[in-house]
């Protein structure tokens, strides 16, 4: 029987490189795969699934309204499908976790997430925390704090640096807004809402101030 995973990081952990590189691992191999993702982030274009070392790929967009099994039943109808791979999971509904897992339930087709667990404040994402339930087999995508150690949180930053403790939990940016760190160093700077130094901060943030 098919089952429903998730792979889950903070930012920088090469979450998008995962996905591309398991679908193309798919059609290699002659198979058909689906890859969704959520019509929030249009940083790379709409219907774009890009990854930070240039990999990219045509996706299906879904806004949180979209039945989610019935586009994949569809679409396995038409052309039978061997894998659905997700982008950015964090943004799915409660109802497309369920949807996703009909799919391998049901349509017996894998299903592959893909996103990241907390948000700024260390809040679990909606489509995260019910993928951690409900999903058959979870695995964890490394990334690196400056430290060196494991990163598991991430911080929001604005253009000069600085922590940004609150607004919305949806804003979308790369690594001009996000800073992966491991648990301590993420408390210490949110903590005391501070200018983050710049051995803390991402290569490409630090040569643009520059």
């Amino acid at each position: 029987m098919a089952k429903l995973y998730f792979y889950y990081s903070s930012m920088n952990a090469g979450k998008s490189t995962a996905l591309l590189q398991s679908s193309y691992n798919y059609r290699e191999r002659g198979m058909n795969t689906l890859v969704l993702a959520p019509d929030l982030d249009d940083r790379y274009g709409i219907g774009k699934v890009t990854s930070r070392i240039g990999l990219e790929s045509n996706a299906l967009t879904f806004g949180r309204d979209d039945n989610l099994f019935k586009i994949v039943a569809t679409l396995d109808h038409e052309s039978s499908l061997h894998c659905v791979l997700v982008d950015e999971a964090q943004f799915l509904t409660k109802e497309q976790v369920f949807q996703l897992g009909e799919v391998a339930d049901e349509l017996d087709v894998p299903v592959l997430t893909y996103g990241i667990r907390t948000d700024f404040q260390g809040e679990p994402f909606l489509g995260s925390k019910y993928l951690l339930s409900w999903a058959d087999n979870l695995k964890e995508l490394k990334a690196i704090c400056f430290c060196s150690a494991k990163a598991t949180m991430m911080i929001r930053i604005d253009q000069d640096g600085k922590v940004v403790t609150q607004g919305s939990q949806v804003e979308i940016g790369g690594n001009d807004r996000y800073v992966s760190m491991c648990r301590k160093h993420f408390k210490e700077n949110y903590s005391r809402q501070r200018l983050v130094p710049q051995q803390q901060l991402p290569v490409d943030i630090v040569k643009e101030k520059k």
